[in-house]
C-alpha cells in the first residue's frame, strides 16, 4: 500500500510559526479534507508535502515507488501544445518503459543460442504486464472521457493551451493529474471554476479513484460526498476529525461552544486578578499576593477561538414592497454571431422566489442575469420588471467599478445610509474585513477581497430583487454560511447563479437548468431530484464513453482497462441497488403487516368505549401509513434506476 508519513513538519515566516510539529499519514485509502482559515497554511503544507517548498524541520517517510500529484490553487503554467497532447503528458511515466521494451527487443534480436536470454525475457514480460494493466494503450479514450467530463468540447482538443482562460487552464491541469492516476492526489480548490455538471462528474470520478486523496475546498456539498475525515489546521497545529465535512462542522460547533465558555471564564478571571493587582499594588502587606498573581497572569495560556469558525451574522435591509410578478420574460431570443443562446424563452419570477440558474459554463447563465438586470439590451422578445421592483445586481466583474483610491471603509460609505454608519465595521467584519483591513486602499486588495467588498455594497442597499452572479466566489465556508443565512431570511426575490450544491440546496425554491443547444428546463423546488437527474445524465455519459472506448480499442493487445473498471463499478452499483431495494421491500411488507394489526386492534369492540386508546391507534396508523408511503417512494426511485442500468439507458 502506498503510504506517506509526515513527521514533525515546522515552518516559520519572520516571527510567525505557520506550521508547528505537523504529523499525519496519508495512504491509498485516505479520503481527507484539509480545513482552516484563509492564511492558516493549507496550501503551504501541500507544497511542502509535494516538495515544492522546504520546511524548517521535519521529515517524510514514503513507500518506495509512491507517486504523488499536486493541483495548485493558482500559478498554473502550461505549454503551447494542443489541449489533447498537453493532457497526454500525464502518461509520460510510461515512456521509459517503452524505450526499455525496445532495447530489450533489440538485445533479444541480437542474441544467439549461447546467450542467456532468461533475464531479458523475464524483464520484458514484467514490463509488458505493467503496460497491459495500465490504460496506456487506451489513453485516447481515457483522455477523451476525462476532458468531456470536465466540460471540454471535443472541438477543443486541437486548440493550444494558451488560448484558454485561466479557469479552463485549471481544468487542463486537473485533467493531467487525473490522467496521471497517482497513488496520492493533493487537490487545492479543485472545484474552482467548475460548473455544476463538471463538479458532479468529478465527484463520481473521485469516488471510484483507488488512491489517497487530500482536498482543500470551500464547497461543502462536494466535500461531504468525497471525504470521510477532516484535518483542521489552526494556529499552526493539525487536529483530525472523523466523518465528512458536515460532521466536522458539528463537532467543531460543540468545541466552539466549550471554547467560548472557557474564554469568557478566563476573561472574568483575568479581570478580577488585574483588579486585585491594581488595588493592592502599593500595599506592603499584600506585596507577596500581588507578585503571585502577576506571575499567574504571565503564565496564563490564552484561550483562542478560531476566527474562521466564529459565528458571522448579516441581515439585509427590509425589501421594499413590490408586485407579485417580479420578472416576466416573454419569447426571449439572444445570440452572439451564429451562436444562439436563447430562443423563444419565457419565464415568470414570482415575488419571494429563490430561483437558482445553473448549467454548464457558456450556457448563458450570466447573459440571462445581465439582461434581467438591464445591463444588456441586445435581444428580441421582452423582459418586464414588476411594479416597484428595485434591483440589486452583483456581477462577477462588479469589483472593477470601485474607486481604487478609496479605502475599504470609505468605499462602503458611498452606498451606506445614515442608519448604516454605526454598523459598517461589523458588516465589514462579517465579510472578512477586520481590524486595520478596513483602512486598506482598494488598489492593494486581492481580486477576491474586491469581489467580497463589491458583494457587500450590493447587499446593504434596499432592494426587492437580488440578482447575484456567483456570490459565493472567494468566500470561505463560514462566510458562505453567513451569506446563506442572510439570504434565507431576506424577504425579497432572489435570482442567482451558483455551482455550489450546498448553497443551491439550502436556498433555491426553483432551479432553472440551461442546456447546451437544448430548451431550458425548470425544476420546481426539490434540489435532490435535480441532482439525481444530473447524476443520471453523467452516468449515461460515462456508459457512452465506455462504449466509445471499447469501439476505439478493438484490435489492441487487451480490452480497455477503463471499460473493465467502469463496467465493474456499474455492476457493483446495480448489485447494491438491488440489495437496497430488497431491504426496502421487506420493510414495506413489515409496515403492511403492522397496519393490518393496528386496523384489527381498532376494530375490537372493547376499544370502542376507550377514547384515549382509539386516539393512540389513529395516530399510530397515520404514522405507519406515512412511513409506508415514504418507503414505497424510495423503492420506486431505486427500481427506476435499476431498470435504467439494466437497459443501459441512464438518462
Amino acid at each position: 500500500m502506498a503510504t506517506l508519513q509526515i513527521q514533525d513538519i515546522a515552518l516559520a515566516y519572520a516571527d510567525r510559526d505557520l506550521l508547528k510539529g505537523i504529523s499525519f499519514t496519508i495512504d491509498s485509502k485516505t479520503r481527507a479534507a484539509l480545513a482552516g482559515a484563509n492564511g492558516s497554511g493549507k496550501s503551504t503544507l501541500m507544497k511542502i508535502i509535494c516538495s515544492q517548498i522546504s520546511s524548517d524541520s521535519g521529515s517524510f517517510v514514503v513507500t518506495k515507488g509512491t507517486r504523488i500529484s499536486y493541483l495548485p490553487q493558482s500559478d498554473i503554467v502550461l505549454g503551447h501544445q494542443s489541449l489533447f497532447h498537453e493532457v497526454e503528458t500525464g502518461y509520460a511515466r510510461y515512456i521509459p518503459l517503452l524505450r526499455e521494451i525496445k532495447s530489450l527487443e533489440n538485445e533479444l534480436a541480437k542474441s544467439d543460442e549461447n546467450t542467456n536470454t532468461e533475464p531479458l525475457l523475464h524483464r520484458l514480460h514484467e514490463i509488458q504486464e505493467t503496460m497491459l494493466a495500465s490504460t496506456y494503450w487506451q489513453r485516447e479514450a481515457v483522455i477523451e472521457q476525462i476532458l468531456v467530463g470536465l466540460g471540454f468540447d471535443r472541438t477543443d482538443f486541437v486548440r493550444q493551451c494558451n488560448e484558454f482562460s485561466g479557469g479552463w487552464q485549471m481544468r487542463i491541469a486537473l485533467a493531467k493529474i487525473l490522467v496521471e492516476d497517482p497513488d496520492i492526489m493533493l487537490l487545492d480548490e479543485p472545484t474552482n471554476y467548475l460548473d455544476i455538471e463538471a463538479r458532479t462528474w468529478l465527484k463520481h470520478y473521485l469516488r471510484q479513484y483507488d488512491g489517497g486523496l487530500l482536498i482543500v475546498s470551500h464547497d461543502q456539498g462536494f466535500m461531504d460526498e468525497t471525504v470521510n475525515e477532516v484535518y483542521e489546521l489552526f494556529n499552526g497545529q493539525l487536529t483530525r476529525y472523523a466523518g465528512n465535512y458536515s460532521s466536522y462542522l458539528l463537532q467543531r460547533e460543540q468545541e466552539l461552544q466549550r471554547l467560548e465558555a472557557s474564554y469568557r471564564h478566563q476573561m472574568e478571571m483575568i479581570e478580577k486578578t488585574e483588579q486585585f493587582i491594581e488595588r493592592f499594588r502599593y500595599k506592603a502587606t499584600k506585596a507577596r499576593q500581588v507578585q503571585s498573581r502577576e506571575k499567574q497572569l504571565n503564565k496564563i495560556e490564552l484561550v483562542e477561538v478560531p476566527s474562521h469558525l466564529k459565528k458571522l451574522s448579516f441581515r439585509f435591509p427590509p425589501a421594499p414592497h413590490s408586485g407579485n410578478d417580479a420578472v416576466v420574460i416573454d419569447r426571449l431570443s439572444k445570440q452572439y454571431g451564429s451562436l444562439r443562446v436563447f430562443e423563444n424563452f419565457s419565464l415568470i419570477v414570482n415575488k419571494k422566489d429563490r430561483l437558482a440558474v445553473t448549467g454548464r459554463n457558456g450556457a448563458g447563465k450570466s447573459t440571462l442575469l445581465r439582461m434581467i438586470a438591464m445591463q444588456d439590451h441586445d435581444y428580441s422578445g421582452s423582459i418586464q420588471l414588476g411594479a416597484n421592483v428595485k434591483i440589486g445586481y452583483f456581477a462577477q466583474d462588479t469589483e472593477h467599478t470601485m474607486d481604487m483610491t478609496n479605502t475599504v471603509y470609505s468605499e462602503l460609505e458611498t452606498v451606506a445610509t445614515t442608519s448604516d454608519i454605526p454598523r459598517l465595521r461589523s458588516m465589514l467584519g462579517s465579510f472578512l474585513f477586520s481590524d486595520d483591513d478596513v483602512y486598506k486602499s482598494i488598489s492593494v486588495l486581492s481580486g477576491g477581497e474586491r469581489s467580497r467588498l463589491a458583494l457587500l455594497k450590493i447587499l446593504i442597499q434596499p432592494a426587492n430583487l437580488l440578482i447575484l452572479d456567483e456570490p459565493t466566489n472567494h468566500l470561505d465556508i463560514n462566510a458562505k454560511q453567513m451569506l446563506l443565512d442572510a439570504l434565507k431570511a431576506y424577504d425579497g426575490s432572489i435570482l442567482f447563479v451558483s455551482h455550489d450544491s450546498h448553497f443551491i440546496k439550502n436556498l433555491a425554491t426553483r432551479i432553472l437548468y440551461l442546456h447546451d443547444g437544448e430548451e431550458p428546463e425548470i425544476f420546481e423546488g426539490d434540489y435532490d431530484y435535480f441532482s439525481w437527474k444530473l447524476e443520471q445524465k453523467e452516468q449515461f455519459e460515462r456508459i457512452r464513453a465506455v462504449q466509445s472506448g471499447q469501439d476505439k480499442t478493438q484490435g489492441t493487445p487487451s480490452d480497455s482497462a477503463i471499460s473493465r473498471k467502469e463496467s465493474n463499478r456499474l455492476k457493483n452499483r446495480l448489485r447494491n441497488l438491488r440489495a437496497e431495494a430488497d431491504t426496502l421491500l421487506k420493510h414495506s411488507e413489515e409496515l403492511e403487516l403492522k397496519l393490518e394489526t393496528i386496523e384489527h386492534e381498532m376494530a375490537r369492540k372493547e376499544n370502542y368505549s376507550d377514547g384515549e386508546r382509539i386516539v393512540q391507534l389513529v395516530q399510530l396508523k397515520e404514522l405507519t401509513e406515512s412511513q409506508h408511503e415514504e418507503i414505497t417512494q424510495q423503492w420506486f426511485s431505486l427500481h427506476e434506476e435499476i431498470e435504467q442500468l439494466e437497459h443501459g439507458d441512464a438518462f
